[in-house]
């Protein structure tokens, strides 16, 4: 029998190590196929390029400016598809899966029928100026080059980085090293870094005191639903009026007027469901938790799919405002390109934050710090809080940084307040002192680094494509 019982854990552990085996190999598997329908998806868009412009004599410039936008395209997707919809995963207010495919969507209606607004905007203002010539579309295409595999990189280390200072790194960097220093705005690059330092601290601070008041005056009150029917009509209704706000000004370049006239109408909408779901969802769950989730839910998906929009008509310029200043600086076909580069651009964002935005979607939705309903909703306020005041003034923001930034205010709000518990109680060991932080310091670390070295990062990436190139 002992044998036998012996011969039963030998078994076990063989086919423990099949399953782990198998597990492994499918998942390298699903890794093979993401990355082979990403790499069909360039050689796509090249050969399209390749046989709508095929007797042009800048063909071949053409032709690369198109694969690496494509390229570019899809890691913007893969990296920044965390910003809108990490909180609404990480509160369970929606699917991993579906929430890639209708955030993807929204992507792609963003850059088609909103980016040639933003993309004008950037052109006319950085772009577009530059000196026509052949060097010129070779710093653009070592700019884009180097700040898709920047992208790319960051988000294989799990790092939300911000795409736009990773492409204006790349292209002072290509542009220091093929016309000298003078050829960088530095006072748009100092503007650039306040906006870097400010925004985050700004976004945690606002979510931290949403938390707070949500703690004082909702979850520590007697009647909750009393409390809950008194404050979250109005904190909904706000939700509503700023991400209108960021949609109808920021993403659809509205004047101020009909964009203030829209945000009043939908925040009058979201009071009016706030105030109807409380009573309903406090009476049908068991947990006043399970219904603060219920009645959160729906703002929240709204809130990922209005960002995935406004990210998509505002990353898209990213992508086809350099790739017009390639073709610009070599002669080559901007206007036919114009009609279906926001596709292009569309389609490489959605594409790349379907087949590989899971990580930072798990990192900014759950791994930094845990997010529950009301804590997603206090990112999502601070998130468009900040983008829609840092635009406001003329500060540029990475709305990356941003929502990071309030994942993180939350969760030290959180460490904060668990230690003032435990003032007047025992002193804990060390040991347990560390694992009481709520906030994962080696995430942290991680995303910090990423931070700091974006811009210097993705412009030596560049000045390195530059000189190969040139």
């Amino acid at each position: 029998m002992a044998n036998s019982n012996n011969d039963f854990r030998i078994l076990d552990k063989d086919l423990s190590r099949v399953s782990n085996a198998e597990s492994a190999s499918v998942q390298l598997g699903q890794s093979m196929i993401r990355l082979g329908i990403a790499v069909l998806f360039i050689a796509l868009a090249a050969l399209i390029s390749f046989g709508a412009f095929g007797g042009h004599p800048g063909l071949g410039i053409i032709v690369a400016g198109v694969a690496v936008s494509a390229y570019l395209a899809l890691s913007i997707g893969a990296n920044d598809v965390s910003n809108s919809l990490g909180p609404a995963v990480g509160a369970g207010a929606i699917g991993m899966t579906s929430g890639l495919v209708l955030v993807g969507v929204m992507q792609v209606a963003g850059a088609v029928f909103a980016g040639g607004e933003v993309t004008n905007r950037l052109g006319d203002g950085i772009v577009i100026p530059m000196i026509h010539g052949e060097t010129s579309g070779r710093m653009m295409l070592a700019a884009l080059l180097a700040a898709a595999t920047w992208i790319s990189l960051a988000t294989w280390a799990s790092a939300p980085v911000s795409t736009t200072h990773s492409i204006v790194g790349a292209i002072a960097g290509a542009g220091i090293t093929l016309y000298g220093w003078q050829a960088v705005n530095w006072p748009s690059m100092a503007m650039i870094a306040t906006g870097w330092v400010l925004s985050p601290l700004l976004s945690g601070l606002i979510a931290a005191l949403l938390l707070a008041f949500f703690r004082k005056r909702i979850y520590e009150q007697q009647d909750r639903q009393k409390a809950a029917r008194r404050w979250l009509p109005w904190l909904i209704g706000m939700l509503g009026v700023l991400f209108t706000l960021n949609l109808f000004k920021l993403a659809l370049g509205f004047a101020a007027l009909p964009s203030m006239l829209a945000a009043l109408g939908v925040g009058a909408l979201g009071w009016w469901y706030a105030g109807t779901a409380i009573d309903r969802q406090f009476a049908r769950e068991q947990s006043p938790r399970a219904a603060m989730k219920a009645i959160f839910a729906l703002p929240l998906v709204i809130s990922a799919l209005a960002m995935g929009f406004a990210h998509g008509s505002n990353d898209a310029a990213n992508v086809i405002a350099p790739l017009s200043a390639v073709l610009l600086a070599s002669d080559g076909p901007v206007d036919s390109i114009a009609a279906w580069s926001p596709l292009l651009a569309g389609l490489g964002i959605a594409g790349g934050a379907m087949l590989f935005g899971r990580r930072l979607v798990h990192m900014v939705g759950s791994r930094i710090t845990r997010l529950n309903a009301s804590r997603a909703f206090c990112v999502s306020v601070a998130t468009a809080a900040t983008v829609i005041g840092a635009s406001s003034i003329g500060l540029p923001v990475s709305t990356t940084h941003v929502a990071v930034g309030g994942v993180f205010g939350v969760g030290f709000y959180r460490e904060w307040e668990d230690r003032r518990a435990q003032r007047d109680r025992a002193p804990l060991p060390d040991e347990e002192h560390k694992r009481r932080h709520l906030v994962r310091r080696s995430h942290m670390r991680t995303i910090f680094g990423a931070w700091l070295v974006t811009v210097p990062a993705s412009a030596l990436l560049a000045a390195g494509c530059a000189w190969l190139i040139a």
